[in-house]
């Protein structure tokens, strides 16, 4: 009895002596802003905090388990268990780690600014590559665990060999999850789209919101989100209008009587276009595109610099001409034209 009491108290101490040495390091960490300049960078070492607090002190009880006073076999038990939960704390570490190295590098690359193509495949490759990093640790660290355990692997072993059918059967149910995997890898290095491009999928416009390693959500310009699987951008055709840059061309179309001066209405696309602070000054034109047996179709084309502001300066331009015909030439709008025959 007393054996066991010893070896509580020597467990109990160890673990407290462990969590008074976390808190030591927290304390310092806190007087230093809980982050780590390196000359211009900043780590913010706050993501450890959570595996740290149990990491040092199991550490600690695994130093004392040599000291118990107990049965070999109890010892043995004992230090298996807490093997067990240090290699799943260290993994938990490292996957911390990973996720404090991927944001001091993305810090330095600015997803809002407006030329933002390289920020956005740099993010879109760090979080990807993340994610594949994390998942071969966690597989890493429950394998460590279970070769920790004496017979475990054995074990593992056997129930595969003896359920080879099974075996089959779940690999090709897993075949859609594996070509996801592997096409996450596929974007994440030819990059075909990436985070915030303004894509056109399933005929919906949206922006890309997230990128896992097996499906991607596009958010949606009324804030619905589509969720589609990643390998759907390495299968089906979609639109990227930001692939290269994000400025972009428009159009709108003007249907209006033979009468219609164009001179006159060129000129006032121009005087629409230099007012409006949406128009980036690279392309502008009105040329007439169409005849019909009732009206003539105007084409006027001008750019902006990102698909937002294209909307807007479309609509603003829609607006404008559209007052100016019915204040100018009301007698050009698009008009049925009716001969009476004569007598």
């Amino acid at each position: 009895m007393h054996n066991y009491l010893f070896s509580g108290i020597l467990l109990a101490c160890a673990y407290a002596a462990g969590w008074v040495f976390y808190l030591v390091i927290a304390i310092l960490l806190r007087r230093r802003g809980r982050a780590v300049s390196l000359k211009s960078f900043t780590i913010s070492l706050d993501p450890l905090r959570a595996p740290l607090r149990f990491l040092i002190p199991v550490f600690f009880v695994l130093t004392v388990i040599p000291s118990l006073r107990l049965a070999e076999g109890e010892r043995l038990l004992i230090g298996y268990f807490v093997h067990a939960a240090l290699i799943a704390l260290i993994g938990w570490t490292a996957v911390k780690t990973v996720y404090i190295l991927r944001d001091l590098i993305l810090s330095r690359y600015d997803i809002q600014a407006r030329d933002n193509a390289r920020a956005r495949g740099i993010h879109t490759q760090m979080r990807m590559l993340a994610n594949i990093i994390n998942t071969v640790i966690i597989l890493l660290t429950v394998s460590f665990i279970l070769m920790s355990i004496p017979g475990a692997a054995h074990v593992g072993v056997s129930i595969l060999a003896s359920a080879g059918i099974a075996g089959i059967v779940i690999g090709f149910a897993a075949q859609k999850t594996l070509g996801n995997l592997i096409a996450g890898i596929q974007i994440a290095v030819t990059q075909p789209v990436r985070l915030d491009d303004v894509v056109i999928i399933e005929n919906e416009w949206g922006r890309v919101e997230e990128i896992s390693l097996t499906f991607a959500v596009v958010r949606i310009w009324d804030l619905r989100r589509l969720v589609v699987p990643i390998s759907y951008f390495l299968e089906k055709p979609f639109q990227n209008w930001t692939r290269t840059t994000a400025d972009l061309l428009g159009t709108v179309m003007i249907y209006a009587d033979y009468t219609v001066p164009v001179r006159e209405i060129r000129d006032e696309l121009l005087r629409v276009l230099k007012a409006s602070p949406l128009w980036d000054k690279m392309a502008c034109g009105l040329q007439v595109t169409n005849m019909t047996e009732k009206t003539v179709e105007l084409r006027a084309l001008m750019s902006a610099a990102d698909s937002s502001s294209l909307w807007d300066l479309r609509c603003q331009v829609r607006e404008q001409l559209l007052g100016f015909l019915q204040a100018r030439f009301p007698d050009c709008l698009p008009k049925v034209r009716i001969e009476e025959a004569k007598q």
